[in-house]
């Protein structure tokens, strides 16, 4: 955010004086100057969403690998930009669509894609919390402050902020590309200048129909995010908060109940699972396993070496720009009281 507090972090991090930089600028010009075995291998990006792009964009101009947040951009135009120089450039761009690295999700895939439920029907993905149920931003709260501030959060709130990570679950889990919606969007908390409250209708390629929820508004919710698949032959349930479970459901309406760490499950599965069974694995390794697959594939086309099964599974920059159509397509509708379907 300044020089200052670059050195200050710098020096409680205990980084060598001349690799603490008074901008990001800076630092992409100096950190290429270096020799390839010295300088940075990629940069992760962490700031609020405003600054993806501009920062984004001077580290791939310099040379460097990429990690940044979700939503990608505060734009479709931005976002497609950056795919457009990742391609151009041949580097590594990854988004922090974190919950794609659960060893359960991981499953939910793999039985998806084996045909476990057979055809997909129907979707309902729902992401709730109560945070924002106050107007905790004029309270000066930190996280509250810019994320309702569309100057640097952009042009949404709970679709930005989370309805994207559900959206690109679905997509992830299921394999099917949403074609059209119809999205509801509000503000129900006085004062707030950006929505805290979305329901999406979707329709996606081959005829599966869809709901998606996104609040910030639901009073007594932590971190509901709950993802329900459901196909001609049976279905698939997966929550955030019973995260190493997977629900699978017959069409006779009998349940299975699977564990992360557990034997049966899909090798994708096994090669993200960190911790022996009975031991939750928790958020922060949902990230590890995005960071980690990001580095092993560094790793591999640096040295030239076979890819490890399983590990070039990381949300990319495609992706990331898939969830900034997302956002921008639902506030057009939900402005305009129409579907739309021109290229989600």
């Amino acid at each position: 955010a300044s020089p200052d507090k670059s050195r200050t972090t710098g020096i409680e991090l205990g980084l060598a004086d001349g690799r603490v930089y008074a901008s990001y600028e800076d630092m992409a010009r100096e950190e290429a100057k270096l020799p390839a075995d010295e300088r940075i291998e990629v940069v992760s990006i962490v700031t609020p969403n405003h600054l993806h792009f501009p920062v984004a964009k001077v580290f791939l101009d310099a040379g460097f690998d990429v990690i940044c947040d979700k939503p990608l951009t505060t734009t479709a135009t931005d976002a497609d930009e950056l795919v457009r120089l990742t391609q151009e450039s041949g580097r590594i761009f990854a988004v922090t669509y974190n919950y794609t690295g659960y060893p359960m999700v991981k499953e939910a895939r793999e039985r998806i894609m084996s045909g476990a439920v057979g055809t997909v029907r129907k979707v309902v993905v729902e992401y709730s919390q109560g945070w924002l149920s106050t107007l905790l931003e004029a309270e000066g709260q930190k996280q509250a402050e810019w994320r309702a501030d569309p100057a640097r959060a952009g042009q949404s709130s709970a679709l930005g902020d989370i309805g994207s990570h559900a959206a690109n679950l679905v997509e992830y889990v299921t394999g099917l590309r949403a074609v059209e919606m119809f999205a509801d969007m509000g503000t129900l908390v006085e004062g707030r200048k950006l929505e805290d409250d979305a329901v999406v209708i979707l329709r996606f390629q081959g005829g599966a129909r869809g709901v998606l929820l996104a609040s910030q508004v639901s009073t007594g919710e932590r971190n509901q995010l709950r993802l329900s698949v459901y196909g001609t032959e049976g279905g698939i349930e997966w929550s955030h908060e019973a995260a190493n479970s997977l629900r699978l459901k017959s069409a006779g309406g009998a349940e299975t109940v699977l564990h992360s760490g557990v034997e049966g499950l899909s090798e994708r599965a096994e090669a993200h699972t960190r911790l022996p069974a009975g031991h939750p694995e928790g958020f922060i390794e949902s990230f590890a396993n995005v960071y980690r697959n990001v580095a092993r594939t560094i790793r591999t086309r640096a040295d030239g070496t076979e890819a490890v099964p399983f590990m070039e599974d990381y949300p990319t920059v495609e992706d990331g720009a898939r969830g900034v159509h997302f956002i921008e397509q639902a506030v057009e509708s939900a402005r305009e009281g129409r579907w739309i379907g021109d290229g989600i």
